[in-house]
């Protein structure tokens, strides 16, 4: 006998063995349509943050509105000797971190619009 004579010989199932195929087959369709469907799910979530943080990083880029005044000069004065460690700008306030000649910290704000310290806090 030659493999052809073996497949031409098939003989159809017994109708409990049928029905469970049957019902393996359906599973197997449900199942990846589920996974079909939760992969389009994963790719739509990538798509909508990648879209999202462009969008995002555009405001960034454009900045707020610009401050209702230009060509600002001010002064602020700081105690002698006292260096400042960083400073930092938030529309139109300015945060400075100085250090004083006894070693100690503290934090002054700085109003453009106000030309003026608005705030003072020690760091013990």
């Amino acid at each position: 006998m030659n493999p052809k004579d073996d497949l031409e010989d098939e003989k159809p199932l017994d109708p409990a063995t049928e029905k469970v195929r049957r019902k393996m087959v359906r599973l197997l369709a449900v199942s990846i349509g589920v996974m079909m469907v939760g992969l389009m799910a994963v790719l739509g979530a990538i798509v909508y943050k990648f879209n999202d943080s462009g969008r995002k990083a555009a405001v960034r880029e454009a900045g707020s509105a610009p401050l209702p005044y230009e060509n600002l000069e001010g002064r602020i004065d700081l105690p002698d000797r006292a260096e400042i460690v960083s400073a930092s700008l938030d529309a139109d306030r300015v945060l400075l971190q100085i250090r004083l000649p006894d070693g100690a910290s503290s934090l002054l704000v700085y109003s453009l619009e106000r030309n003026r310290i608005i705030a003072r806090v020690a760091i013990d």
